[in-house]
């Protein structure tokens, strides 16, 4: 398989037939099939037999990307504005100062105690049930954290489609099986879930606001409908996914608390920075006291040092919230709103992204490519949703609207011809 000689989808020899042909006893074949699907490059389906992924974990959708020549307007990135994003040498210049006085060693707590305040502070005004907190590497060393200490290889997991794809990567690499649930601007969809978690999924990730690739965000109503649904399966490890702190408009709806295992992550990275590894994680008592412990035999903790920059850009009001999520805002309406007159349907209720459906996805990346616009495969972020291309929005100025706006409505317009017609 590392070499390339299996096709993606490609039927596996059975363990016994696969031993006689290699002369070594099926035990050891057994635990190669064991290894080989618990890092997600095969999946096995009872009599049916084994198979090679036809998305093995080993093959990143982060490779699933446009290489942007050199010239070309670069919309698939999905990076933050770096002129929204606060300075940080203030930060963490005090947070050196505070090293130096106060040096942390082997021993000490692993959660920065001024971080813990200011984080629950935060939780509690969003409504955010009470419980422990841990600091991770960002959120996704989070969600992967979470399923790692609850889950078996095998398990189901619920993912949303379109999603994040390092989350469509992770799964699966942790020898975890997924089950898609459809996306609309309110949210995954309560009727998908049901029907997930009814078929077996032992965890939902969800995404509160700014979802990747999307744009939603959970309203009041379809909170309410989760909630329910959840309270029908209450043995369901539940993930929600907060990336979208202090960069969105939209009110939070959490559904924490519902399920007898839970987990609600907020990273740092959009709002002040990708390079900012940093995450807080809660949730209930056992959960998070599993993934301190996991940690601990690891890494340890999350440096305190930058546990305390974060503190003080907090502390400091060093980033203007409410100004970068108007600003963001106003970037997403603004394409929304071109392509709209121009007959494209397109979503982005919160966050840094637009998410177009398309009817030919790679003909119009191909066709966004030679206008000189660079946008993301959907691919990169779908399992079995319709085809669609994300456009990050982030750092798009107002005179750029119009001409991506028109390029993108030739690229998606039928083709007749062989030309497109709009």
């Amino acid at each position: 398989m590392g070499a390339g000689e299996l096709e993606p989808g490609q039927l596996l020899p059975p363990m016994r037939e696969l031993a006689e042909r290699l002369g070594v006893n099926p035990n050891t074949v057994a635990a190669a099939y064991r290894t080989l699907r618990e890092r997600g490059v095969i999946e096995t389906h009872g009599r049916r037999g084994s198979r090679v992924r036809s998305k093995p974990a080993t093959t990143g959708r982060e490779y699933i990307r446009v290489e942007v020549p050199s010239g070309v307007r670069d919309v698939a990135n999905g990076n933050p504005d770096p002129a929204l994003l606060p300075s940080l040498a203030a930060a963490f210049a005090a947070a050196g100062a505070q090293a130096d006085r106060e040096p942390v060693l082997y021993g000490d707590a692993t959660v920065e105690p001024e971080l813990a305040r200011i984080a629950r502070a935060d939780l509690d005004a969003d409504g955010v049930p009470d419980g422990p907190l841990a600091v991770t590497s960002g959120a996704l060393d989070s969600i992967e954290r979470v399923l790692a200490v609850h889950l078996k290889p095998g398990d189901t997991v619920a993912v949303e489609d379109p999603g994040w794809g390092g989350l469509l990567d992770l799964v699966p690499a942790l020898g975890l099986r997924m089950v898609p649930v459809g996306v609309d601007d309110e949210g995954p969809l309560a009727e998908d879930v049901r029907r997930a978690l009814a078929a077996g999924a032992r965890a939902l990730v969800v995404t509160d606001r700014a979802q990747n690739p999307t744009g939603a965000a959970l309203s009041a109503t379809r909170a309410r409908a989760l909630r329910s649904v959840l309270k029908e399966h209450p043995e369901t490890l539940l993930v929600e996914d907060d990336h979208g702190y202090r960069i969105v408009d939209q009110p939070l709806h959490p559904l924490a608390g519902v399920t007898r295992h839970w987990a609600f992550v907020r990273a740092v990275a959009k709002a002040y920075g990708p390079d900012l590894r940093l995450a807080v994680l809660t949730g209930d008592p056992v959960t998070v006291d599993r993934v301190l412990g996991r940690q601990r035999l690891g890494p340890g903790w999350v440096s305190r040092l930058l546990q305390r920059a974060v503190v003080r850009l907090w502390a400091d009001d060093a980033l203007d919230a409410p100004a970068v999520a108007s600003a963001y805002g106003r970037r997403r309406d603004a394409l929304i709103d071109a392509l709209a007159r121009r007959g494209v349907a397109a979503h982005g209720r919160s966050g840094l992204n637009v998410w177009i459906p398309v009817p030919d996805e790679t003909g119009a990346v191909a066709r966004l490519l030679h206008a000189g616009w660079a946008v993301a495969p959907g691919a990169r972020f779908r399992m079995n949703a319709p085809p669609g291309i994300r456009v990050t929005v982030a750092t798009l100025t107002p005179e750029e609207t119009g001409p991506l706006a028109d390029a993108i409505a030739l690229a998606v317009a039928p083709v007749e011809g062989g030309r497109s017609y709009v």
